[in-house]
């Protein structure tokens, strides 16, 4: 394996034995495969989309596919599998849209690059001809980001657009699970990705395209932004508890706050306490959530700190994005993943039917009293403009004299510590 997608890399270069987000060898490479089927994927999608052709099916799959190999959230090799093989299906699938719209395959010079560029002992033919082998994970070591393009330059900078393109499909997920979509954006999607398979293609055109992903992962946020207040109101400045209230609980980790308000919807009246985790802290801002009384406080710190305060954790605990670590036995029973997030061995919820996780919470111990500290959430931006006068007045008078930015997540690196210890 080898991979340096995240900033925590062994030794600062790059995994090559396990990664350091606990990603093993078969998984590095069930995701690279993945990437690659996506990849041709895309090439189908947007040669049919300058047709005029598209679908939806399968543009929400291919947020999904890209999210699935972010940092710590697909490392079940079982889930990956189905994944991929879904991937083959779609890409049939885009296949036959860019033929019914009147594309050919032959003598079109995006696929005649393609085919002479990727070499025969992979796939035959590059991403267009891929397909799922018998062995995922051999094939899936044959296309790993090495095998991208060979000049180092170009090859990293092809990585970072596809970073990108990973990240802008996380919250294009997220808005269209709430019912948000932009073609605009769904279509830089693939053209972007189809892009990366283009052997004319040089090191400025994938820095120009990382720079038209940075403004289309700009729309994203603001598509993602306009779908959260519109179901659940502007952030308010909400104080949020710490500590944890007697009896039985459940702890909610990730990002998707429409999986969080249906869990809430079907704890309601049951004796259940529910805990945000991580980065799902600032849901308590949102009026539409801290509505629900049983919506208690925030459980734990940094996602680097799970193996010891999960176990603390007496209740159903479920992961809903990216950030999940190898789970200890101690609760890997009490676990459980949703959407695109999964974990060998750890029960997955597909959908919004979260009876078997609260089941799990009422069967498990009770949580104990235990007081914490409040801190303040829901600072957003309609919060922090709703007071720009006074906030320009106190600057001018000089009761304001400096301004202080929280931007960022602390590394687990000793020394990383600038946010914690500021806050």
């Amino acid at each position: 394996m080898f991979c340096h997608q995240c900033e925590q890399t062994a030794k600062g270069t790059g995994c090559t034995k396990v990664g350091v987000c606990g990603k093993n060898p078969d998984v590095a490479a069930l995701q690279d495969n993945l990437l690659y089927g996506l990849r041709g994927l895309a090439c189908y999608a947007s040669e049919a989309g300058k047709l005029g052709a598209k679908d939806p099916a399968i543009d929400i799959f291919m947020l999904a596919g890209l999210f699935a190999t972010v940092t710590n959230v697909d490392f079940d090799p079982k889930h990956l599998t189905a994944v991929i093989q879904k991937c083959a299906q779609m890409k049939d699938k885009a296949r036959d849209m860019f033929l019914k719209a009147g594309g050919q395959e032959q003598g079109t010079s995006l696929f005649d690059r393609i085919k002479t560029f990727f070499g025969a002992e992979v796939t035959g033919k590059g991403p267009m001809a891929w397909t799922p082998a018998a062995d995922l994970v051999k094939q899936g070591e044959q296309v790993g980001i090495e095998t991208l393009h060979n000049d180092p330059d170009v090859r990293s900078a092809i990585e970072i657009l596809i970073y990108g393109l990973k990240g802008m499909a996380a919250y294009a997920d997220h808005a269209q699970i709430l019912g948000k979509t932009n073609a605009d954006v769904l279509a830089f999607n693939h053209q972007a990705l189809a892009a990366t398979c283009d052997p004319d293609l040089g090191l400025m055109d994938f820095v120009n395209l990382s720079m038209e992903c940075g403004k289309q992962n700009l729309t994203m946020m603001g598509l993602l932004n306009e779908a959260h207040v519109e179901n659940y109101g502007h952030p308010v400045p909400t104080p949020v508890n710490t500590g944890t209230k007697a009896g039985k609980g459940i702890l909610v980790s990730g990002h998707d706050l429409k999986m969080l308000e249906e869990l809430l919807k079907q704890t309601e009246g049951k004796g259940v306490n529910v805990y945000t985790h991580g980065e799902m802290l600032p849901a308590h801002g949102y009026p539409g959530l801290k509505k629900y009384a049983h919506l208690t406080g925030n459980f734990g710190g940094a996602w680097q700190d799970q193996a010891k305060e999960l176990p603390q954790f007496p209740g159903a605990i479920i992961f809903n994005t990216n950030c999940i670590q190898k789970p200890a036995e101690s609760y890997k029973d009490r676990l459980f993943t949703w959407g695109c997030t999964a974990w060998p061995g750890v029960t997955h919820i597909d959908g919004f039917d979260f009876s078997a996780v609260v089941e799990k919470a009422l069967a498990s111990p009770d949580v104990a009293e235990a007081p914490g500290k409040e801190i303040l959430v829901g600072f957003g931006h309609n919060a922090v403009l709703g007071v720009a006068d006074k906030v320009i007045e106190a600057v001018k008078g000089g009761a304001i004299k400096h301004f202080f930015l929280i931007g960022g997540c602390d590394g687990a690196k000793s020394g990383r510590n600038y946010y914690t210890e500021f806050a």
